[in-house]
């Protein structure tokens, strides 16, 4: 019995010492602070947050602290020029919020919210082994409804160009109005690696939302979503000429040059001239994807017999908007390497948020001279405008096509070249 009262108080104690050590841990202790703690607040210049934000990173860098962005009523004003240095991480209090959230009253977002007042400058920089998660960027100045008035601002997010960068983290990031996400076209003196950006919503008028170049070692792009209702709730959806606009700038809402064993899951765009963009220098995976509203759905290329590989599985494509109809294809091909087709499907229609085609010229087009390989197995065609769904432009290209349908519900099996 007395030991058993010894065990008991023992615990008690114990409980007691452990809800004491949580007490003295507060939010902002040395690892841990709020940006307001630096003089970074609402109220503010965009040059003084700007000025702010930077001596806090440099004071997180020394130990790899987080700041933390509280969430305001009012989004933090701040200039651009930025860089993130290495070690440090910038939270928020977000998941992604892709129709936008908004102040009850005011006409703006609220939360862990910056309103950038810059057009010279990207916003921020990153460095290694850096983390920006759970904030939402704001463009104010950005039109909504006239193309001709579109700001082309810098990126929002970009690669070091001085250092190579290994390792960065961009999660649950939300952006209006902005015209280039995320920057990650490093140069191959300062290649960057290991980069992970996943659960980020926004509809950026260049058409361009994360690009990667000279990435090596298995970047990936996880659940990203690309939509022009992103705005939704704070002012509506952007119009049919804004749509128009980012289709005619002729980009690829997903762009991988010079990159190893890239990884994309889970990836959505919806009116843009390009889908995803597989440079001659890339291979890797693309699986669980749509691509709405595009011209070319996925464009894949390859400079090389050895390793210019993609596996690309369980996606739908609508292609259906362009200048003319024979410029719309699913998916094109150039190059060398080997393409590999699972369980994708191309379909379209007419959609009201852009002008469009109802339909695509083929299914797929093989282009160039060179020896390539194409794999097509258990893939359905539909609504192409071309008497077949194979336009090949490639006279060395081998391909073969295995338990498909084509755009008669017929079973569509060929080989050519074999």
């Amino acid at each position: 019995m007395r030991n058993q009262k010894i065990s008991l108080l023992s615990f008690c104690l114990l409980l007691v010492a452990f809800a004491g050590q949580l007490k003295s841990q507060p939010t902002n202790n040395s690892t841990f602070k709020s940006i307001q703690q630096f003089d970074i607040l609402p109220g503010n210049s965009a040059e003084t947050n700007q000025i702010n934000l930077q001596k806090a990173i440099d004071w997180a860098a020394k130990s790899g602290a987080a700041l933390f962005v509280d969430p305001v009523e009012k989004p933090y004003e701040i200039a651009g020029g930025i860089v993130l240095k290495k070690n440090v991480s910038l939270i928020g209090v977000h998941g992604p919020v892709p129709r936008g959230t908004k102040h009850p009253e005011l006409k703006n977002p609220v939360g862990s919210v910056f309103a950038i007042r810059d057009q010279s400058k990207p916003f921020i920089t990153v460095e290694s082994s850096t983390q920006i998660k759970g904030i939402q960027f704001w463009y104010p100045e950005q039109t909504m409804d006239k193309p001709d008035e579109i700001i082309e601002y810098p990126a929002t997010i970009q690669v070091s160009k001085t250092n190579k960068t290994e390792g960065v983290t961009l999660k649950n990031l939300t952006f209006y109005g902005e015209y280039l996400a995320m920057d990650f076209n490093a140069s191959q003196k300062n290649a960057c690696e290991l980069i992970l950006i996943e659960h980020c919503h926004g509809y950026p008028l260049s058409g361009e939302f994360i690009r990667i170049d000279y990435c090596y070692d298995i970047p990936r792009i996880l659940h990203c979503h690309v939509n022009p209702a992103i705005q939704r709730q704070l002012g509506g959806q952007y119009p049919k000429q804004i749509v128009d606009a980012v289709v005619a700038k002729k980009s690829f809402t997903y762009a991988i040059n010079h990159t190893d064993n890239a990884q994309l899951m889970d990836v959505f765009t919806f009116g843009a001239y390009g889908g995803i963009y597989l440079g001659p220098a890339t291979y890797g995976q693309l699986t669980n994807f749509n691509l709405d509203c595009v011209t070319i759905g996925i464009h894949k290329l390859g400079d090389n017999k050895r390793n210019r590989n993609w596996m690309i599985a369980q996606g739908s494509i609508i292609a259906n908007t362009g200048d003319k109809i024979e410029d719309i294809h699913p998916i094109l091909v150039e190059g060398m390497g080997h393409t590999a087709l699972s369980n994708v499907e191309a379909f379209s229609g007419d959609n009201g948020a852009l002008t469009n085609l109802h339909g695509s010229w083929d299914f797929m087009t093989v282009r160039g001279k060179e020896k390539c390989t194409v794999s097509i197995i258990g893939c359905r065609m539909r609504n192409y405008a071309s008497e077949n769904p194979l336009t090949i432009e490639n006279p060395n290209a081998k391909i073969q096509a295995i338990g498909c349908f084509d755009g008669m519900d017929e079973i569509f099996n060929i080989t050519i070249n074999n």
